[in-house]
């Protein structure tokens, strides 16, 4: 939940109220906002706390004020909630990779459903909508199949550090993940409890290498410097492990690339792939203008259900596969597939919804304006033997011209699974054109989902089902599969 989620019944005009900038107040924490921040009210204020819990009772400092709420974060936690857990990592607070794994598992899925709830409500309009309990991750750690490792050439100072005067390691490289709320400072990780155990191992031999090395750190400052990004794919239900070395284009850096490629397959001799990704970019992207194969296939494949797909370096596919299984169950239970109907997948990425509703339909067409994400999805049909899925690559608005879809035949069911921000205003009139049956809508992000039914429901659909499925613990992240049927 975001401030414009609250109805201004909810807030009051700032002049009403005493609460200024820098000032220190005693906040009683209620809930939990879309994006993890806690919401508490002061003289019928809304506050949105950094780093509060709800039941929590804290001493914050306010850092923003604006008409009709204003933000802080803690300072001391005053009483505890009784939904507080001891944290798992050691870098917890202040790495930006987990927020609430303070909080019990539990409460995080009853206050994610929630946020589903209030966005629908607020921003949706869907007073009287049912949102079913959100479904558990079946793991809560070590569940990703993709960590991303960030180099700096500045390490970041933990709070112990500082107050014990003893900057440990060397201040001039970190290896790890961003420092929360900071996306230019790194945070140096000796463990990351998303990822497998074996990931935390490659992560510690890579930053012994990089740091015995001539290399440094790329900079977004001065342009240079090698090391940019360590990515990490695991294949969960197979076992494969890909290890993609993301460098700047420094010239005679290929041999040190190497030695380091050949010194990872003599330490982990089980790795399925090693590439190394060279991005000649200014923007700190983990994706490369080329690519070398330096051990294996370059690929690994995953298996999600009875299928099984091929993974590459910058493939999209979901981080978590054990609820992605939960997720794509839940999106054929609602699609209700009999056999004999055209499917429509927007936004399909490597074709993974495509391929799993394929036994149940006549035809999935699956529309993506990626081309490589087409091809990994063409790839993955043949590797599945799967004859009746067709992928489209273009955008959307285009692609979806009802002048342009009579080779396909008309939907039966559309599956939507937008990025974050939803779908674009015309592609929801093409949806809207196209007329099918049902909708199964995919978000991973409730605001836009709540935007986008608003839409679709006002002209031709009702919203029949909502389920929050859980597919990233520890973080504010919430997905959801919707149902919506034609009035």
């Amino acid at each position: 939940m975001e401030p414009s989620e609250f109805t201004m019944s909810d807030l009051m005009d700032a002049t009403s109220v005493i609460l200024k900038k820098g000032m220190q107040v005693e906040l009683e924490v209620e809930t939990l906002a879309f994006g993890g921040r806690g919401v508490s009210r002061k003289d019928g204020y809304v506050v949105f706390v950094e780093g509060g819990l709800p039941g929590q009772t804290v001493s914050a400092r306010v850092t923003r004020k604006r008409k009709g709420y204003a933000e802080a974060r803690v300072l001391e936690v005053l009483s505890h909630s009784k939904d507080e857990v001891e944290p798992t990592c050691s870098h917890f607070g202040e790495c930006g990779g987990c927020r609430f794994q303070n909080l019990s598992y539990e409460a995080q899925l009853f206050h994610k459903k929630q946020q589903v709830a209030e966005s629908l409500q607020h921003i949706g309009g869907f007073a009287t909508a049912e949102v079913a309990e959100t479904l558990g991750s079946p793991e809560q750690l070590y569940y990703r199949n993709k960590m991303e490792y960030s180099f700096g050439r500045t390490r970041w100072l933990t709070t112990e550090e500082i107050k014990k005067d003893d900057i440990g390691k060397s201040r001039d490289f970190a290896l790890g993940l961003h420092v929360r709320g900071r996306f230019d400072r790194i945070l140096d990780i000796d463990k990351c409890h998303l990822q497998p155990e074996l990931g935390s191992e490659i992560l510690g031999f890579v930053r012994e290498f990089a740091v015995a090395g001539e290399f440094k750190p790329y900079s977004t400052f001065d342009h240079r410097g090698l090391w940019r990004h360590l990515v990490i794919r695991f294949g969960h239900n197979t076992g494969e492990v890909l290890v993609n070395i993301v460098t700047a284009g420094v010239k005679k850096a290929e041999l040190v690339i190497d030695d380091l490629a050949t010194q990872l397959t003599q330490r982990f001799p089980g790795l399925t792939s090693i590439v190394n990704n060279i991005n000649r970019k200014k923007g700190q992207t983990a994706i490369g203008d080329e690519e070398r194969v330096l051990h294996g296939p370059g690929v690994i494949r995953e298996r999600i259900g009875e299928r099984e797909y091929q993974v590459s370096a910058n493939s999209f596919f979901q981080t978590n596969t054990r609820g992605a299984e939960q997720l794509y169950d839940t999106v054929a239970t609602f699609a209700g597939l009999t056999g004999g109907e055209v499917v429509y997948d927007l936004y399909a990425g490597a074709g993974t919804i495509s391929i799993h509703l394929a036994n149940q339909a006549n035809r999935v067409v699956g529309f993506e304006v990626v081309e490589a994400a087409v091809k990994d999805a063409r790839a993955n049909c043949d590797l599945n033997q799967v004859e009746n899925c067709a992928f489209v690559a273009g955008d959307l608005k285009d692609s979806l011209d009802p002048d342009k879809t009579g080779d396909w035949g008309s939907p039966d069911t559309i599956i939507i699974d937008p990025p974050r921000a939803g779908m674009h205003a015309d592609v929801v009139n093409r949806v809207l054109q196209l007329s099918p049956a049902k909708i199964v809508y995919v978000s991973c992000n409730p605001t836009t989902f709540a935007r986008d039914a608003n839409l679709l429901c006002a002209q031709a659909y009702s919203l029949e089902a909502v389920q929050p499925v859980d597919m990233f613990p520890m973080t504010p992240h919430i997905e959801l599969v919707s149902l919506l049927t034609k009035k």
